[in-house]
């Protein structure tokens, strides 16, 4: 996966905009409250660009948003070939349909608690591994669009218990659970606790329902995600998602379920 393209192409566009606008990397760094070394660490591509840091240079040098762009560009790049595809069906979907037995889905993931994820179960580092987090999160732009796609959501109780990242975490993303939960077309449920085995046990997945065709799924693994499209396949991972959704709880049991966890974490 090479981002050095991308990175090149953001460092030269920040390098030309900075120089029209006549200013040094000291200047720059003054204007958008950042030290003038991680402005020099980023045009030398040493550094990937935050999402702050691009805002504030965009508005500080007028450039109608170029750089920002490139950094969605760059974040698109970061992602795994295998779930780039599915991204894009992702975004374009009116409908999503996911159980997720283990964590809290990316879509609904607080920066601190996909930081968290990243750093005790991936094969990411350092830059490479924040490069990864962004990515994430901006898939987050969906669920604000003027007509967001219908979000039902699965869980195991097991994922309010799992401590990732340590209790200020888990309590910060279930709190945003409750939040993003009480918006008109996201709809939480709960597989309870003391639940014996059932079908979703096998795996997590996700159901995309597009604006026009047949349903498309994803199934991830350790090695890599695959994209479920034969039909047969896809109305297979149906019904175990209707044997999955007769097991939880209803979403407004979910939500005070989800309120009494994240207090349990103070």
């Amino acid at each position: 996966m090479d981002r050095l393209p991308m990175l090149e192409l953001f460092a030269g566009e920040l390098r030309r905009l900075r120089v029209r606008a006549g200013l040094s990397q000291e200047a720059l760094g003054e204007q958008i409250n950042y030290s003038a070394s991680l402005v020099a660490a980023v045009e030398q591509c040493r550094r990937p660009p935050r999402e702050e840091f691009t805002e504030r240079c965009d508005d500080v040098l007028q450039s109608d948003g170029l750089l920002g762009r490139i950094r969605d560009a760059l974040i698109r790049e970061s992602l795994m070939p295998w779930f780039r595809e599915w991204v894009t069906i992702e975004q374009e979907a009116t409908a999503l349909r996911n159980f997720e037995p283990l964590v809290v889905p990316g879509l609904l993931q607080t920066e601190a608690y996909a930081r968290a994820l990243n750093e005790g179960a991936s094969q990411f580092v350092g830059d490479e591994m924040e490069q990864q987090v962004a990515a994430r999160l901006a898939r987050q732009a969906v669920l604000a669009r003027p007509t967001p796609p219908q979000l039902v959501v699965v869980l195991d109780y097991t994922v309010l218990e799992r401590p990732v990242g340590g209790p200020k975490v888990m309590q910060e993303q279930l709190r945003h659970l409750l939040e993003v939960g009480r918006r008109p077309r996201v709809h939480l449920h709960v597989v309870p606790k003391g639940t014996g085995a059932y079908p979703g046990l096998n795996g997590a997945f996700v159901i995309a329902t597009p604006p026009e065709g047949d349903d498309v799924a994803y199934l991830d693994n350790q090695l890599q995600g695959t994209i479920v499209e034969r039909t047969v396949d896809v109305h297979s991972l149906r019904q175990t998602w209707e044997s999955v959704r007769a097991e939880a709880i209803p979403h407004g049991a979910t939500l005070t379920l989800i309120s009494e966890a994240a207090e349990s974490w103070t």
